[in-house]
């Protein structure tokens, strides 16, 4: 019986007027750094063009003129520059430094033997990654006092040290799963070898494979500090006094104009944009540096 090719362009001959099941495609596969990658493959006249077009429609209907719009933006630029700026960065240092803390010795109890343990870290992790960022900052704003009495010492817990342990919660956690991610991808032959030198499991892993998932956690630990700094606005709804807050406040001076907003948010938006651009190029490039090659 003479085959003919199926009409689909499959290339498999047809052996009957049955309907045929074709073999499934593989489905596409997730890019853990997507949101880096997309971020990187912005090109900074993009934005730029997008800064100088979009309040146009806002200053045609407003009494507000570009000129005074940008002398007002320029006599408080240095103020939300230094005063609320650098202090999103340092809040995204402080909740990235006590995130990854926190996450490296989470990510060591999903590797444990001890079921009781791996049962407690995988909870925790899976708990923290699934939780409303913003809802965490509230849970820590309502359950942590205002002020902590040591030894007799009344000691003040500002609003901001409340969202710095807030987001570094969600980030501890992402940060266990990559630590297990790294681990595992060591190959078994490292712990055979160390086994065979009467390593212990401690010596093996401080030793022998945590150095050698170093630089594989690098670029998505990047990762996960850029979108960390990007969610730092969200400490403006607690009452912490950063970019955000300090914006409002500005625009409270001025008169809440409707034509400063353009001006005032799209300052914020080029900040974070030159703050994290770079951050995203850099991971991408390590993440292609240091990927594992079989």
């Amino acid at each position: 019986m003479a085959s003919d090719i199926d009409k689909r362009g499959q290339g498999y001959p047809r052996r009957s007027d049955m309907a045929v099941l074709l073999p499934l495609r593989p489905a596409p596969q997730m890019d853990s750094l997507s949101l880096t990658t997309w971020l990187a493959k912005i090109r900074w006249w993009q934005v730029m063009l997008l800064m100088l077009v979009w309040p146009l429609h806002a200053f045609a209907q407003g009494a507000v003129t570009v000129d005074s719009a940008v002398a007002v933006l320029y006599k408080w630029a240095p103020f939300l520059l230094l005063h609320g700026f650098l202090f999103n960065v340092l809040i995204s240092i402080l909740s990235m430094a006590l995130g990854t803390g926190l996450g490296v010795l989470l990510g060591l109890t999903l590797i444990s033997k001890w079921s009781p343990l791996r049962f407690l870290g995988n909870t925790g992790t899976a708990f923290f990654r699934n939780a409303p960022w913003l809802v965490l900052l509230f849970v820590v704003l309502l359950a942590f006092p205002f002020e902590l009495t040591i030894f007799g010492t009344r000691v003040p817990l500002p609003g901001w040290i409340k969202a710095v342990i807030g987001l570094s919660l969600p980030v501890a956690a992402n940060i266990a799963i990559i630590v297990r991610g790294a681990i595992q991808s060591v190959p078994s032959a490292q712990w055979e070898a160390a086994e065979s030198l009467s390593f212990s499991r401690m010596q093996t892993l401080w030793q022998i494979i945590i150095p050698q998932c170093i630089k594989r956690m690098i670029p998505p630990w990047m990762n996960w500090y850029a979108i960390l700094t990007m969610a730092t606005p969200l400490c403006s709804i607690l009452g912490t006094e950063e970019m955000v807050t300090l914006t409002r406040q500005a625009m409270e001076a001025e008169g809440n104009k409707p034509e400063l907003l353009m001006p005032f948010y799209g300052f914020i938006l080029v900040l974070f944009f030159l703050y994290c651009y770079p951050i995203a190029k850099l991971t991408v490039r390590l993440e292609r540096k240091f990927a594992f090659k079989l």
